[in-house]
């Protein structure tokens, strides 16, 4: 199986912490180089410098900018693109607050869009010249299970997240010709900082504690546990890879069999 990104130049975003973290690093294991994107410089320059590099001579750089700040989101992509092509992109980034779909108004739906599709567009179109100049490409988007069973209490992020499959859908089927894939990651139950949200909000609401909940929702889960981050970035970095060439426009839940859908 032919996962060598060698020579392959990956933006990941959302990589200061959990999932994006841990696909940073599994795809710098399989030899890219990998630019990280997040709000906080100190801590993207010490994952950075934490990443392995090989005899090729791997560089490892990072990118300190708000995803949500789309202007200076487009202008810093766009300078990383033309100064280093990107070969593969993962769009990750963190999910809007909880709550029931009736209860939030017009402006948390506007945000969550805003931060999850419309910032996804922007860094399609800041690297796609370099992936069509290749004639290879990679986007994986993680986004979540939602998107095939809408989760509840999480009213906003099931219409975004479901959104955003969409719009990859579609792409997946305008940019093949140019041999770029688009697939999305469905993360289960993930041991992150988004987990641990869930469970005060749910914690909250109920009155319940963390670890009633937690069984609960573990109940639903086959394998029994919560996923680890680098278990979802395994997806993301198979995907990324020359051996998923013909893999595209699917979303893979990676959830420990939770979902009861086909």
């Amino acid at each position: 199986m032919d996962l060598n990104l060698n020579g392959k130049h990956a933006l990941v975003c959302g990589a200061s912490a959990g999932i994006g973290r841990a696909a940073a690093l599994e795809l710098a294991l399989l030899g890219a180089d990998v630019t990280l994107l997040a709000r906080r410089a100190e801590t993207l320059e010490a994952v950075a410098s934490s990443l392995p590099r090989n005899a090729a001579g791997q560089r490892h750089d990072w990118i300190a900018v708000d995803i949500s700040e789309h202007e200076a989101l487009a202008a810093r992509v766009q300078a990383l693109a033309s100064a280093n092509p990107v070969h593969i992109l993962v769009n990750n980034t963190g999910g809007p607050p909880g709550g029931r779909a009736i209860d939030a108004d017009a402006s948390a739906y506007l945000d969550a869009f805003n931060q999850h599709l419309l910032a996804n567009q922007m860094l399609v179109r800041a690297v796609l010249p370099g992936m069509q100049g290749a004639q290879w490409g990679r986007i994986v988007n993680v986004i979540s299970t939602s998107v095939k069973e809408p989760i509840v209490n999480l009213g906003v992020s099931n219409a975004i997240r479901g959104a955003v499959a969409s719009w990859a859908k579609t792409l997946s089927r305008e940019l093949a010709q140019d041999g770029i894939t688009v697939n999305n990651v469905l993360p289960g139950y993930t041991r992150t900082a988004r987990l641990e949200q869930i469970l005060d909000d749910r914690s909250a609401s109920t009155g319940k504690t963390r670890d009633a909940i937690a069984a609960t929702m573990l109940s639903t889960v086959p394998v029994g546990r919560f996923a680890e981050a680098g278990e979802i970035a395994a997806a993301i970095a198979f995907l990324a890879s020359p051996a998923a060439a013909y893999v595209n426009g699917v979303s893979l839940a990676v959830d420990g069999g939770r979902m009861q859908s086909i």
